[in-house]
């Protein structure tokens, strides 16, 4: 059977699993995240035999033009040459992008949002963060960066913490309904709410009501077809923040884009992620035998007997 790789780099373990062209995943397993380069892509090499091509998202910035990728809670604080340390040990093709396009990407493919072209999936956990697909294209801005949503400007009261990590993300993020309720996590939080505790609810429900205006100012801006609610925050307690986040969002968006977005909870989980370095992966994989049909004939219909994908 023929799969890829997917590889889901996150700040505490690394995800990998082989999935197929239909999105079947096999064989997969959770390991520790490694803290250098060097570890980060043993673990890659050591998954890799066999497999098609490689498809990997990493927890912050992707720079396609150099390779290299700047992702703190993984590495630390200086950029890394990623992709050309990947190409240096991988006997395969690999392709890299943000966790922010893999999880847009898998839900697009097989998720909430399946077969729609214009997506948005926000990503609220440790931070927050947004996947951008416009047209079937992967929204990336100039230098990886489009989708730093948890910047966002949702109040005019200026407050020391957002200079580290903005606005949205310090009122709303797993960390900041934590520090609400003086407790050491947000599942701690979601626990404690799921008792009746009202601190804890009205966490929860402030940081739904920074996310219904975060997710109406996505909708004016970008128009979509359907908002997909994610993350390790929204995974634990989207049934209970859902309901305020739908009825903030027409107080604050342009009335008519509103009302043709559908927003719905993630439907894939921390699939999400897997599958999407999966369809980073196929899709790379078929643009490359659309490049070798060139000078090589039938290479594309061969690779898309296997592939058998829609271009993105």
């Amino acid at each position: 059977m023929a799969t890829v790789l997917a590889v889901d780099l996150g700040g505490t373990k690394t995800a990998l699993a082989r999935v197929d062209e239909h999105g079947a995943m096999h064989d997969t397993q959770t390991l520790p995240a490694a803290r250098s380069l060097e570890g980060s892509v043993a673990q890659i090499a050591g998954a890799c035999d066999g497999a098609l091509a490689v498809g990997i998202i990493v927890p912050g910035i992707f720079t396609p033009s150099t390779g290299n990728a700047w992702c703190p809670n993984l590495w630390g604080m200086d950029e890394v040459p990623l992709l050309p340390a990947l190409r240096d040990r991988l006997p395969v093709a690999v392709f890299v992008d943000s966790d922010r396009a893999g999880y847009v990407l898998g839900e697009a493919w097989l998720g909430a949002a399946r077969g729609l072209r214009h997506v948005v999936f926000v990503s609220i956990g440790t931070g927050i963060g947004v996947g951008i697909l416009s047209d079937g294209v992967v929204v990336r801005g100039a230098g990886g960066i489009a989708g730093a949503t948890g910047w966002f400007a949702l109040t005019p009261e200026w407050k020391a913490e957002y200079r580290e990590a903005g606005c949205w993300e310090t009122e709303a993020s797993g960390p900041g309904v934590a520090r609400a309720c003086r407790l050491p996590d947000a599942r701690a939080v979601v626990a404690a709410a799921r008792s009746g505790d009202r601190t804890a609810l009205d966490a929860l429900e402030r940081a739904a009501g920074f996310t219904g205006m975060g997710v109406a100012n996505l909708i004016s801006a970008l128009n979509p077809e359907a908002v997909v609610l994610g993350g390790g925050l929204l995974v634990g307690a989207g049934d209970l923040m859902l309901d305020r986040i739908r009825r903030e969002v027409p107080r604050w968006a342009q009335p008519i884009a509103a009302a043709r977005c559908r927003i719905e909870l993630t439907q894939l989980g921390e699939s999400a992620g897997l599958l999407g370095a999966a369809r980073l992966a196929l899709s790379g994989t078929e643009e490359n035998a659309r490049e070798r049909t060139k000078t090589h004939g039938n290479a594309r219909e061969r690779t898309k007997t296997f592939l058998n994908l829609e271009p993105l």
